[in-house]
């Protein structure tokens, strides 16, 4: 299978420095924050330490700060 061929449902991946290993194929991971799902043709945030997706830059500062951002 290439990285193109993707079976649905929850991809299970390992989060790496500047890139990502797919452990077990599927279209989206998950939001460590949210819970929103994120296609991972566009993800773009991740934690290697916390070994988590993130949908938007705003989840990652929630999880940094631990509050969601003021508006």
């Amino acid at each position: 299978m290439n990285k193109h061929e993707r079976t649905g449902g929850e991809a299970v991946v390992q989060y790496l420095d500047s890139n990502l290993r797919v452990v077990k194929p599927g279209a989206f991971v998950r939001c460590g924050v949210t819970g929103q799902p994120i296609p991972l043709d566009e993800l773009k945030y991740w934690s290697v330490e916390l070994q988590e997706a993130y949908a938007s830059p705003e989840a990652v500062m929630m999880r940094i700060t631990g509050k969601a951002p003021s508006r």
